[in-house]
């Protein structure tokens, strides 16, 4: 890596040369202060990042890391490909000499183009928070059930939130506003150990619903992406995440479930526990999980990952409703009232929203954090506000 930088540096900085110093001082000199700028800003957090020596699941570590992930993609990916379509137009004239003006042009709309759109997304974009307000219908609804509000968030991956702990707390203030009957955490606290959650148990405390509130391990939990460590270390490191999520006010499920009642109604809240990486994930026991709801009036199952629904819930078991989440959407895609696309369906056919097969429902909801790049380009973070309803008028429309 450290050799790829120095390289593009030298382009990049000969390219502006050749392809402005001639044509336009001001643009010349304007490109090179930009860049300039860029390259301190980028070797900063290079060097920073590289002279860190603390534990590697430390929020600062983490941050830095993420940070330094967002300047490739919005300085380094840039270059590299304004670099490419300058040195493509100088092959393609090798005879005449010189380069085509055209080709390095759009080398530099592109890298513009570029950097302001992961600009947006780390900016604005990864706290621009929707709520979405969702109604699920069920024949036959015990009436005591009528309006039951579950609020659900997940993949909160919280060294994300190093130095926006307030923007967090005003998060958990608006789930309050709803009421809530139960709140939901469908895993992904973290993203590689314990350390992240440091100081971040009394923000989440804040949301509560009035039935309590409940969590699962999402596959990230579990240490599955800790660097080195060993069997000792990762079921250490579940034991603290174990720990911070009783704190933060959750009940945690694994592999079992709890009965919880309003009125003389009943309602299951079962738990599945996530492990593993993308290909290989792997689910506890659902006949474990479910053990003892059958005879509940709704049923309710948390699991991180939405192909679970799939593969071992829908048509296959009585829970009426899962809440899921995992896919954060991929942090890109296009939201729109109308039309919502991330390239996560092509690894989660059912990626974000509500999904309903047979009488069974499926929420994903796309993260209220970031993972790996610090920014979400049209793919903004969610709350999710789910109401039960008997009422037919007031059934829930389509899926995503």
């Amino acid at each position: 890596m450290l050799l790829l930088l120095i390289i593009s540096e030298f382009l990049t900085f000969a390219v502006i040369k050749i392809h402005l110093k001639g044509r336009s001082r001001t643009r010349y000199y304007l490109a090179m202060l930009f860049n300039t700028v860029l390259s301190i800003y980028l070797w900063a957090l290079y060097i920073e990042l590289n002279s860190f020596r603390g534990l590697y699941d430390d929020q600062f570590h983490i941050w830095l890391k993420m940070s330094f992930n967002g300047a490739l993609c919005a300085i380094f990916i840039p270059r590299i490909i304004l670099i490419g379509f300058h040195f493509a137009g100088m092959l393609i004239k090798i005879r005449e000499g010189g380069h085509i003006r055209k080709l390095t042009d759009a080398g530099f709309v592109l890298w513009f183009v570029n950097f302001g759109v992961v600009v947006y997304g780390s900016a604005y974009g990864r706290f621009d928070v929707r709520t979405e307000e969702v109604t699920i219908h069920k024949e036959s609804l015990h009436p005591d059930l009528e309006g039951f509000t579950i609020a659900l968030i997940s993949d909160l991956h919280l060294a994300g939130f190093y130095n926006h702990q307030e923007f967090l707390k005003k998060q958990m203030e608006v789930i309050n506003s709803y009421s809530p009957d139960i709140v939901v955490n469908s895993g992904d606290f973290v993203s590689y150990g314990w350390r992240e959650s440091k100081g971040m148990d009394t923000i989440l405390a804040v949301a509560y619903g009035k039935l309590g509130n409940y969590a699962v391990f999402g596959n990230h939990d579990m240490g599955t992406y800790l660097p080195a460590a060993d069997y000792t270390e990762r079921e250490s490191n579940i034991l603290m995440i174990r720990d911070f999520i009783h704190k933060a006010g959750y009940q945690l499920l694994t592999d079992n479930n709890v009965i919880i009642r309003k009125g003389e109604a009943s309602v299951s809240i079962a738990g599945i526990t996530t492990r593993g990486r993308h290909g290989h994930i792997k689910y506890g026991n659902l006949s474990k999980a479910l053990e003892g709801t059958e005879n509940a009036d709704f049923r309710i199952l948390i699991s991180h990952d939405p192909n679970h629904w799939r593969k071992e819930v829908a048509g296959k078991t009585g829970v009426d409703l899962t809440l899921a989440g995992h896919t954060h959407g991929m942090q890109i895609g296009i939201f729109t009232k109308k039309f919502r696309w991330s390239p996560s369906r092509y690894f989660y056919p059912e990626w974000g929203g509500l999904y309903h097969e047979g009488g069974q429902w499926l929420y994903v909801n796309r993260g209220l954090g970031v993972l790996g790049i610090p920014f979400r380009i049209w793919m903004p973070p969610e709350i999710t506000i789910i109401r039960l309803t008997g009422n037919l008028q007031q059934k829930a429309i389509s899926s995503f």
